[in-house]
Formats: structure tokens, sequence, C-alpha cells
């Protein structure tokens, strides 16, 4: 058990739908354990320059159906030095914090796991970012939200498409995991996708698309992760069209419309069961890890596992996704 009596809570890396429920939960939970909890405002550069602040519960109401994060964000340079992270140290030692609860992406991770080996302060992370790449979790705070406002978008998209008998290439987030285009791809029935995992050439795609043609399917919706190996939407648009220049091709890319936005019910219980594990891996006297949920159980992850191992999308629902495009 962990002798704790302070514990603080930041955001950092992209925001995520959820991440406010998070932060309520971690407040809450703390509280009823009689720790006192700050909250650092954005993130690891708010740790360095001290904008740090006491949290009651009811600082935390009103705010689990919030998008964003009312806790701010930021990137910091000067955090991957060893004089910035002494300097937040120092901060989080005036206040006589004890541990904190990071809630981000494989970057805050990265930063907690070394400030952590530098310093007595328990870490515990919670995954919040959209991309759901994260090791050791079946799914990540943000992603279910970012998955419905993209199908939400490609069902309009659909709609002018079938109107206009036109060829759509969608664009979404995913620079190095395709999750988010995957799921959309089977939650908008689109005729085909693109994702970083794999390596599917603009021939073979063509030759697909020529003979969706000849089965007089007038009009496709094709879903696309910005990080795929072709290249982004408009970069595939266009050598699509240099092959096959009959289609009326057009290009959208959702962009940064897929992490704003209320959280879905499931982002907002997901949220709340790790804020309030959080705290408990911290009281249980957990260092150095990830919490998650795997087959709908609390999981612990050590960050060193977090950050290196890979997750990938489920090569059974690829091909699921194909067969039902077909």
């Amino acid at each position: 058990m962990s002798n704790i009596k302070r514990v603080a809570v930041f955001t950092s890396g992209g925001d995520a739908p959820g991440m406010n429920a998070a932060v309520r939960a971690v407040v809450r939970t703390a509280s009823y354990h009689d720790l006192h909890v700050y909250g650092i405002y954005g993130g690891y550069e708010g740790m360095i320059n001290g904008n740090i602040k006491r949290l009651e519960k009811g600082d935390v109401g009103n705010i689990i159906h919030r998008g964003g994060t009312i806790l701010k964000t930021a990137r910091s340079m000067e955090f991957h030095t060893k004089e910035g992270r002494d300097r937040a140290y120092e901060n989080l030692q005036d206040l006589q914090i004890d541990a904190c609860v990071c809630i981000g992406g494989n970057g805050t991770y990265t930063g907690a796991n070394i400030f952590s080996k530098e310093n007595p302060i328990q870490m515990v992370g919670i995954p919040g970012t959209i991309d759901n790449d994260i090791y050791g979790t079946d799914a990540t705070i943000g992603f279910d939200t970012s998955v419905n406002t993209a199908i939400e978008a490609v069902d309009r998209i659909r709609d002018t498409a079938s109107s206009h008998n036109r060829l759509f290439f969608i664009e979404v987030m995913g620079r190095h995991a395709g999750f988010i285009a995957l799921n959309t791809a089977i939650g908008s029935g689109a005729g085909n996708l693109f994702l970083p995992e794999e390596d599917e050439s603009i021939e073979d795609f063509v030759l697909w698309l020529k003979k969706s043609s000849r089965r007089r399917k007038l009009f496709n919706l094709i879903i696309v992760a910005e990080g795929n190996t072709e290249g982004g939407a408009t970069a595939l648009a266009e050598k699509v069209k240099n092959e096959v220049p009959e289609f009326d091709t057009k290009v959208t890319v959702i962009g940064h419309l897929q992490r704003g936005g209320s959280p879905s019910s499931m982002d907002r219980v997901l949220a709340s069961r790790l804020g309030y594990g959080a705290v408990n891996a911290l009281l249980d006297g957990r260092d150095r890890v990830a919490l998650g949920i795997i087959n709908d159980e609390i999981s612990y992850t050590s960050f060193e596992d977090a950050i290196t191992k890979s997750k990938v999308p489920n090569q059974e629902l690829i091909k699921m996704a194909r067969i039902l495009a077909m």
C-alpha cells in the first residue's frame, strides 16, 4: 500500500473526447479517499511553469459531457531536457505532491516513465487518444466518439455521392494506425479502405474499381487513413484520376472534427472506470504502469511495454470489412 497524500492529474498530447470524464473520476475518487488533488494545466509545460491548482469535487461538476480537456494540453519541448524536468519536479515538491495521473498517449507515457525514474514520484497513465493505438487496452478514451463522428460524416457524404454517382475518398485520422479507418469503413458500409498496416497498391485498387464499375456499382466511398502507404486521400485521388479519368472523383478530409464534440456514452464510462482505477492503482502502490480495459476488466501494463509494443488492427476484421464491401 502507498502512503500518498497528494495527487496531481494532467492531460497531455492531442485532446480526446472523454478526457474530462477521466479527470472528474480522478478528482472525485481521490477526494473520497481523503487525498488532496491538484490539476496541472497545460500538460508537462504547465508542470514546468508551475501552473498547478488545487481541485475540489465541485470543480469537476458538469464536465462529463464536455469534449476537449478543462486542464488544457500542450506539447513541451522543454520537458525533453533534464533541466526542464528538474523544474517540474521542484514545482511538485513545493506542493508536496506524491503521485500523478497522466492522461494521454505514447508521448505522454514516455515523459512520465522518464520523469518517474528520475524522481520519487509515483506515475500511472490513462490511455487518452482517439487513435486507439496504445498497447495494453482494448479501447482508448476518445476512440469510440471519433469513429461515431466519422461515420456520421460519411453517412452525409453518401447522400451526395449516390445522387451524383461519384467516387469519394474520405480521409480520417490515423498517421500510424488504422483503427479509426477500419471501424469507420465497417460502420459506414464503405466500398474500400486504405490502412497504414497494409500495402494495397494503386494497381490492385484500380482493378477492383473497374470490377465495381462492371457490376454497375455507380458510386463508392473509400475510407483512407491519413498515414496509409499510398499517401493521403488527395494523393490517392490524383493517382486514381490518372488511371481511370472517367470517374468523377472527390475528396473529403474529415480532419479535426473527429477530435471534438461531446463524448459518447461508451467513452464516458470507459474514462470514468479508468480514472477511478488510476487512483486505486496509486493507493495500491503501483508505479510506472498504464491502465487499460481488456475483456471488460481493468488491466495494468508497464510504461515500457505500452510504449514499445505495437497494437495492430484485427486481421479478421479487415478481411470482414473487405468481404462486406463487395
